[in-house]
């Protein structure tokens, strides 16, 4: 994928034409050509007003213009914003993102493109200095404490002049009336500190010295690369890239760091902080508007020199990358699935060619897509194969669940309680896992059989009892739990089948009374400082018993957890996906890295009805290298990623037979050679999403063909109506 990537996509640094190409952030395939008026300097980059219709519209000057239109009939560009343009780079990376996925450049450009109000330069700060001395000025202690403090030529805002010398703001302005302090404007501060270089990081083990010293020579390099940090849970992986961070940020270079979840961000903060003194600046869906624009403008000048985000903080206007780090690589949360579909590793690694960055990918569990780019040469691996401190491994186990006995409404092993009793009177904290948000996955009526269902999607309910309410997890729909099953109107006939971490709480509340226990998952967490004030509370020994979803299961380190149990490891395996059992292995060996991360050894129970699948296998013997053989020859075998191609089209209407008749005239036309392989219509496994009926076409090809020419081509047969659309996704993970 990464060979796609051609130099000739450059554009020119300035242009003395008449007129110019400007992208607009609307879903259009190309920029539109308008007119240069003769007083107006305009370059590639530029920000500008320009009329489109009836509307004014901000675009990106995108270089010369296309000449598809006669010149007499352009009209002209309205104002050119006084802003840092665009850098070259990120016009590159929309172009290249957009013609990978076969998305418009104007979506694409839409996620690159700031507020209006982020191309304003921030207003000046007023500041008070003292002025020329005042004859029979009337001084009162607190006009001498404001003097006094001024008197070694300092300027201070208001507010730092009221808080440092306890003055109301009416004191101020009569120093000001009377000409005893002049009043400044200074421009703003800039709202990042700088990262202190010389702060002295942690003492490193030999392997993890080794490591860092390599990734260091790849920043001084100044060339592209892919590095993969393959350690176990506990072993040191931030610390190691912290160096290369340290040393791109002496290089002058700006640096970014991807995390799959928000979840994840505050303790990844904290170590930053305690690392270089000062916090990075953060990117991602959580931040205000006005924290939106402060971050975004301070990357475009610079003066962000490193920011943690999501995915998104990939179109943020680098102009100096040096680095670009990817933690958790094998996270399936990289993949955005609505609107323009790609994946945050893919696309990063792309981002980073095109600035001539290193590259470091960090996972103690890495994706089989980067063990293939491994073993190929593309990619370089370090690994650490220790945990850091002298910490060891936690001890795994399956708890067979087919041999317990547990009543209906028991779904915690007398086996794993028992485990948990023991942690919580050692003064130990434990963990359960079950990657299942609510109290129940179903509700049902024992009566009629009723199943109570989303009205706009093809999926149950899901009971949240706390809260009293039903709700479906794809489209937020939500409604009170009803006493009465609204098909057999029978009241107190429905129940709740299968667990969920609420009803995990509850077993444990009936079972361990005296524990305390907490509950954290992505209902529970509203943000960044929820998710803080939680794992605190964990930090602090305010919780015995943890209860979560995949929220815990990564990124966190809490010294005195010694056990987790899995409730459920099967959940994942269910289904046809074709990463099934490697995401299960990932995410299972993700949360048991929970356990033993300090001077306490860690222990994990596994509650499995099928102890000898591999996967449970591979992570009671910790042989990990087979399993993934084993992964990597079934795919192989069956021509799957990474060694083919994969492109869904997904159709959907709220009509369900133009979503069928569309589909079947899609594969009316398919492609088919000896390398191509259509697989459907089908209708999705969620057949009904948000009102829309959905329905998948599948092409499968050999890794060797290039599948967007293809696909535009297949494309280009049929006349969506106005009431469908077809989305393509480019090497799909997901396929509901």
């Amino acid at each position: 994928m990464y060979r796609m990537l051609q130099d000739d996509t450059t554009t020119p640094h300035a242009t003395n034409a008449r007129a110019v190409s400007v992208m607009l952030p609307t879903p259009v395939v190309g920029p539109y050509d308008y007119l240069v008026p003769g007083d107006m300097d305009i370059e590639p980059g530029d920000y500008v007003h320009i009329p489109l219709g009836k509307r004014d519209m901000m675009g990106v000057v995108w270089g010369p213009a296309m000449g598809d239109v006669d010149t007499a009939k352009l009209r002209p560009i309205e104002q050119r914003i006084d802003a840092t343009p665009m850098p070259e780079q990120i016009r590159r990376f929309v172009d290249w993102v957009a013609a990978y996925t076969l998305s418009t450049s104007g979506a694409v450009l839409r996620m690159a493109m700031p507020s209006p109000d982020a191309l304003t330069p921030p207003k000046p700060v007023v500041v008070f200095q003292l002025g020329t001395p005042v004859e029979n000025l009337r001084i009162t202690p607190a006009r001498e404490r404001v003097l006094s403090i001024l008197r070694d030529g300092l300027a201070l805002s208001a507010g730092d002049l009221a808080r440092k010398t306890g003055v109301s703001s009416g004191v101020i302005k009569g120093l000001v009336t009377a000409g005893a302090l002049d009043k400044l404007e200074v421009p703003a501060p800039p709202p990042f500190e700088d990262p202190d270089l010389l702060r002295p990081g942690p003492e490193l083990s030999e392997a993890q010295a080794r490591a860092a010293q390599f990734l260091r020579e790849k920043i001084l390099s100044n060339a592209f690369s892919v590095t993969l940090v393959d350690g176990v849970t506990g072993s040191g992986k931030t610390e190691v890239y912290f160096e290369a961070v340290a040393s791109a940020l002496t290089e002058s270079r700006q640096v970014l760091v991807l995390l799959p979840e928000i979840a994840l961000t505050p303790q990844w903060l904290r170590r930053f902080e305690e690392r270089f003194g000062v916090p990075p600046a953060v990117w991602h869906s959580d931040l205000s508007q006005v924290q939106r624009r402060v971050t975004w403008r301070a990357v475009a000048t610079g003066n962000a020199q490193i920011v943690v985000g999501a995915r998104s903080a990939l179109f943020l206007p680098f102009d100096e990358l040096g680095l670009v780090i990817i933690d958790e690589e094998h996270e399936s949360a990289f993949k955005q699935e609505e609107g323009v579909s790609y994946h945050g590793r893919d696309m990063a690694i792309v981002r980073a060619q095109i600035a001539n960055a290193p590259v470091v990918l960090a996972s103690a569990t890495p994706s089989l897509e980067t063990r293939v780019n491994v073993s190929r040469d593309r990619f370089q691996s370090l690994l650490l194969p220790e945990r850091f401190g002298g910490a060891v491994m936690p001890s795994i186990n399956t708890v067979d669940m087919r041999v317990t006995d547990l009543s209906a409404n028991r779904f915690v092993s007398d086996k794993l309680v028992k485990a948990l009793q023991e942690a919580i009177t050692a003064g130990e904290q434990a963990m359960l896992f079950l990657n299942r948000r609510g109290y129940a996955p179903l509700t049902l009526c024992r009566t009629c059989g009723h199943r109570i269902e989303c009205p706009s999607c093809a999926a149950w309910l899901t009971e949240h009892r706390f809260r009293k309410r039903l709700q479906c997890h794809h489209c937020g729909y939500q409604v009170p739990s009803p006493s009465i099953c609204p098909s057999c109107e029978n009241a107190d006939t429905l129940v709740a089948c299968g667990p969920g971490v609420e009803r995990i709480q509850e077993e444990m509340v009936s079972l361990m009374p005296e524990a305390r226990i907490g509950i954290m998952t992505s209902d529970t967490m509203r943000g960044p400082e929820s998710a803080q004030k939680f794992i605190r509370a964990v930090e602090d020994g305010d919780l015995d018993i943890l209860i979560g979803t995949q929220m815990v299961a990564k990124g966190h380190h809490f010294p005195n957890l010694t056990l987790v149990g899995i409730v459920d490891a099967d959940l994942g395996l269910a289904g046809g996906d074709l990463r099934a059992a490697e995401r299960t292995y990932q995410i299972l060996q993700q949360v048991s890295g929970r356990a033993g991360r300090a001077e306490r050894p860690g222990r994990v129970l596994i509650q499995t009805f099928q102890p000898e699948h591999p996967v449970m296998a591979a992570l009671v013997s910790g042989n990990e290298d087979r399993f993934f053989e084993l992964e990597t020859e079934a795919r192989k075998s069956g021509g799957w990623p990474p060694f083919g191609r994969l492109a869904a089209l997904i159709i959907s209407s709220r009509d369900a037979r133009v979503a069928d008749e569309l589909s079947q005239a899609l594969a009316r036309c398919a492609p088919s050679t000896p390398d191509i392989r259509v697989l459907g219509p089908a209708p999705a496994p969620l057949s009904l999403l948000r009102g829309q009926h959905r329905r998948r076409l599948l092409l499968k090809a050999s890794r060797d063909v290039a599948v967007q020419p293809v696909l535009r081509a297949w494309l280009a047969q049929i006349k969506v109506p106005s009431n469908a659309r077809v989305r393509v996704d480019i090497d799909p993970y997901s396929f509901l």
